[in-house]
């Protein structure tokens, strides 16, 4: 039998984002009675614990961007999360390599882009990168980011979930969004009266804003994130290795990421994939779904806006394990394809397109009115920025309770 509840704040979805918005919410309002919704019978089940782990330090991004400041920001509140719950943390730092000689121009912009946002970088010369790890591959000189670090995200997704429960936030597990009748929100034990909803649903952020009347020119588009895992012993990896990306895009290149427990691995891919939860096989298959994202990523393909037909033709290629190895090559010597047999846990980008002006949308996004907020695009680095970003959504949510009508939450 459904029951009819009430809530003063009701987030929807249970992930990184979701959870520390309500600990903010919570923060702010120690009266209110907050209720998150998420819709798996368990928490990181997506996003939030198949990410890479890495704390990014933020020096990637225009220094006008949400992206910029937040991660940044979240870099370091991570690090003190971790340090005061004793939770898994690996500070090995990351080195930007040149392939060539055309890309150390490349180095010299996220410097600067480094220094403007306030983020500790320092260019190094080949030698002195050798000296961090002795594999790497360069042209002339490295960028060394001594504040990059890696986590795990489901140990520290279950701490903050604890934080949560300590709260008297209640997390309702196995309670998908369903719709809406007037204000009330359904889920399948209970429908829900709130006074404010936040909508952090990820991959089906936009479908939720949409029931709301929200965002009705952007939809998500997802992509696959594939990881081969190397079988070399813990430590034989010093440092992450990243190429200089082409700051155009939203991916960062192929790369080898240092787990929390020193593991190398290398990837992600970014493929586009055919509908929200495309993990493996056909499991969670929607016809609908897929034909509108094979609808939207065709126009993008023939539209070729931004690169996208030469992105994802690459991106495809990487499903062999072979060619994803050879990428990888260019940044560390000594790689051999026999070492790395092993693809980890699939994860989906949940990421948003204007389908009016038919592009990715490149930076932190939320819409709302005064019935509730919508995450429209938490993208990457949104694990890293999940702290300062709840910050901004909880400050956007008084607004808008307070009558003042928000459109975009963009910088």
């Amino acid at each position: 039998m459904v029951g009819m509840k009430t809530c003063d704040y009701l987030v929807i979805g249970g992930g990184i984002v979701g959870l520390t918005t309500a600990l903010e919410l919570k923060k702010r309002h120690r009266n209110a009675k907050i209720v998150v919704l998420e819709k798996e019978k368990e928490l990181a089940l997506h996003g939030s614990g198949r990410n890479s782990g890495v704390l990014h330090a933020g020096f990637y991004y225009a220094a006008d961007s949400l992206r910029a400041r937040f991660t940044r920001d979240g870099n370091a509140r991570w690090k003190q999360f971790v340090l005061e719950r004793g939770l898994k943390i690996n500070p090995c730092g990351k080195l930007v390599v040149a392939k060539n000689e055309q890309e150390v121009e490349g180095l010299y912009e996220l410097k600067r882009r480094g220094d403007v946002n306030g983020v500790e970088t320092y260019l190094i010369s080949l030698e002195e990168a050798k000296k961090i790890e002795p594999r790497v591959k360069s042209t002339q000189m490295v960028l060394w980011s001594p504040s990059t670090a890696t986590v795990d995200p489901r140990e520290c997704m279950a701490a903050v979930a604890s934080d949560c429960q300590s709260e008297g936030i209640e997390i309702r597990l196995d309670s998908p969004y369903q719709g809406r009748r007037g204000n009330d929100v359904i889920a399948p034990q209970d429908v829900y009266s709130a006074g404010f909803v936040v909508n952090a649903a990820g991959l089906h952020a936009d479908r939720v804003a949409h029931d709301f009347g929200v965002g009705l020119r952007y939809r998500i588009l997802p992509f696959k994130g594939l990881y081969v895992y190397g079988s070399e012993p813990a430590g034989s990896l010093k440092t992450n290795i990243y190429p200089v990306p082409d700051l155009r895009s939203t991916f960062l290149g192929v790369h080898f990421t240092v787990t929390v427990d020193g593991q190398a691995k290398i990837g992600p891919t970014a493929i586009p994939a055919f509908w929200r939860e495309n993990y493996q096989g056909l499991k969670g298959f929607d016809a609908l779904e897929a034909l509108s994202i094979l609808r939207d990523e065709a126009i993008l393909f023939f539209r070729n806006d931004f690169n996208f037909r030469g992105i994802a033709l690459e991106e495809i290629k990487k499903y062999s394990q072979a060619y994803l190895v050879s990428q990888a090559s260019a940044l560390l010597e000594g790689v051999k394809p026999e070492n790395y047999r092993t693809w980890g846990r699939p994860g989906i980008r949940a990421q948003l397109y204007d389908h009016q002006d038919k592009r990715l949308v490149m930076d932190f996004m939320i819409e709302g009115n005064h019935q509730g907020l919508h995450v429209l695009n938490a993208i990457s680095p949104a694990w890293t920025a999940a702290m300062p970003f709840a910050e901004y959504v909880a400050d956007r949510a008084e607004q808008l309770q307070g009558g003042q009508e928000v459109g975009s939450g963009r910088a």
